[in-house]
């Protein structure tokens, strides 16, 4: 039995096989296609067709894709979406798509409300909904809005004003997708409400990416069980993808660090994604990506839903290096997917970090006949400067000076060197130009949990039992095996500038995949 893995990125489409103990079998590396779905389909048939097995050995199919962050970048293929806010009277100074760039909100807002209700911090009622605010708004966006985004204040805390206007909604519109913001994003109202409005705009392309992969994989005669990669690294089926799309955000960079992780045997590292453009560093902890305690803007919104801890740069394998009058600039421009026929070593004219690597003897012996002409001690120059925009991005990424392994992936990491200072030893395993897709075929699935609680009506240790029980039911809607559920992070915060002994939790539970047979 096998688990097939895809990756879908801007320059190539990854693909990877493992067998039923989590063994790599074979990898590939096709382009990506302009219409995604071709490149994904032309991966799984070269790994299929290359390891001669039948289809009917493949048991999950996972996808790991930039569907969603391309459509809100590109500002394509997003719901019209109608915006009820739960907080009358305490919450009506900043209206809803405040600070939005005006063409994506232009592209998303049918309408907007701020309806009666909301709750404090410890779940106590702010104000009683009004059942005719929610019907007369309904009645004014009927026709137009494709999904409706609600929000109400401290609905993580407590849920059930958001739960009762859902089905008032669904009483005057019939069956139309609704995001709960309760949901999505955690404590922080805006931020919150943003998220929502982004994960219901979100749901024609979360559709689209599902129909997608199902219909690639009948093509090619492959019943397994599908799943996609969420951003914390972990993976969701597919009805919890068609309702959350915007987890898939940023599974990227959390593919490649779980795959690093099983391909290294490491749990807590560094890890060095490398493309042709940029240099991606995460941090795994305890197995899974450190996640963002920061706000994160997505197409210049701000949103607080869970995203990795991820730091970029402008460093790749395509990297444009451009000589000055008494200097050199590396970047932050690349050839990208052109650097077989730009760059110098394969024949180009345009000097990239590849052909620095090359003629300094660390990558491609068959080409350094092209690079010969490259003075050495430029090179080396450059390289130096290389190196040293990787130290000091990756001691940006570090919590304490002590020396750390460094895994690398991606088939731009040739350009990384041997050694790096606060690193003890850097590790580039098998396959690790290919650990994307191995990162998405990994799968597990996962439940997080983030809530506040009054410590003056319960203890700490009920609060987190509470929590426990409350992730545990997410990762089952999500998909995972109730039997192998185990917690893998317990985080509480007191909340000291807040009354009632406050307490916030955040917890995350993770499973294995319910089998098809069970």
């Amino acid at each position: 039995m096998y688990r097939l893995g895809i990756d879908v990125g801007g320059t190539n489409t990854d693909a990877a096989l493992l067998d039923n103990h989590l063994q790599v079998v074979h990898t590939v590396k096709v382009p990506t296609t302009k219409d995604v779905e071709s490149g994904i389909f032309n991966a799984i048939s070269k790994v299929v067709k290359e390891n001669k097995i039948a289809t009917s050995s493949i048991t999950f199919a996972m996808l790991g894709t930039t569907h969603c962050t391309n459509a809100v970048v590109e500002r394509k293929r997003l719901n019209k979406v109608g915006v009820i806010r739960i907080g009358l009277p305490a919450t009506t100074s900043i209206p809803s798509f405040t600070d939005w760039p005006h063409d994506l909100r232009e592209e998303i807002e049918v309408a907007s409300t701020i309806i009666s209700g909301g709750y404090e911090f410890d779940g106590r009622l702010i104000s009683e909904l009004k059942k005719e605010e929610v019907l007369k708004f309904c009645r004014e966006v009927k026709g137009t809005a494709e999904c409706i985004a609600i929000t109400g204040v401290f609905a993580p805390v407590n849920k059930e004003q958001e739960l009762v206007v859902a089905e008032w909604v669904r009483e005057e519109l019939g069956d139309i997708p609704i995001s709960l913001s309760h949901e999505i994003g955690s404590i922080g109202f805006l931020e919150r409400e943003n998220a929502t409005i982004i994960n219901a705009a979100l749901r024609k392309t979360g559709k689209m990416i599902v129909d997608g992969f199902a219909e690639a994989l009948k093509e090619l005669d492959i019943k397994a069980e599908m799943y996609f990669s969420q951003n914390d690294g972990t993976l969701m089926n597919e009805s919890y993808a068609l309702r959350y799309p915007i987890l898939t955000m940023g599974c990227g960079p959390t593919n490649s660090i779980r795959g690093s992780a099983h391909l290294s045997g490491l749990q807590d590292a560094i890890v060095l994604d490398v493309g042709g453009t940029t240099s991606d560093i995460g941090v795994l902890s305890n197995g899974f990506p450190r996640q963002s305690s920061l706000s994160v803007n997505i197409g210049g919104v701000n949103t607080n839903f869970r995203m990795p801890d991820i730091l970029s740069i402008g460093l790749g394998g395509g990297t444009h290096i451009r000589e000055t009058k008494d200097d050199f600039t590396i970047g932050p421009d690349s050839v990208g997917y052109k650097i077989t026929q730009k760059a110098i070593l394969f024949g180009g004219d345009e000097l990239t970090a590849s052909d620095i690597v090359t003629r300094l003897g660390h990558a491609f012996e068959d080409y350094k006949e092209q690079v010969e002409h490259l003075p050495a001690s430029f090179c080396k120059q450059v390289f130096s400067k290389m190196t040293e925009m990787l130290e000091d991005a990756i001691d940006q990424m570090k919590t304490s000076s002590k020396e750390t392994p460094l895994i690398l992936s991606g088939g731009g990491s040739i350009i990384v060197p041997h050694m790096l200072k606060g690193i003890s030893n850097v590790i580039r395993p098998d396959h690790y130009g290919a650990a994307n897709a191995i990162g998405a075929a990994l799968g597990q699935v996962s439940g997080e949990i983030e809530r506040s609680y009054s410590l003056d009506q319960m203890s700490r240790e009920e609060a987190i039992e509470d929590a426990r029980k409350l992730a545990t039911e997410e990762a089952i809607r999500a998909g995972a095996d109730k039997s192998t559920i185990s917690i893998v992070s317990v985080e509480d915060i007191p909340l000291a500038y807040l009354p009632g002994n406050a307490l916030f939790i955040r917890i995350k539970a993770v499973g294995d995949l319910i089998s098809i047979s069970t």
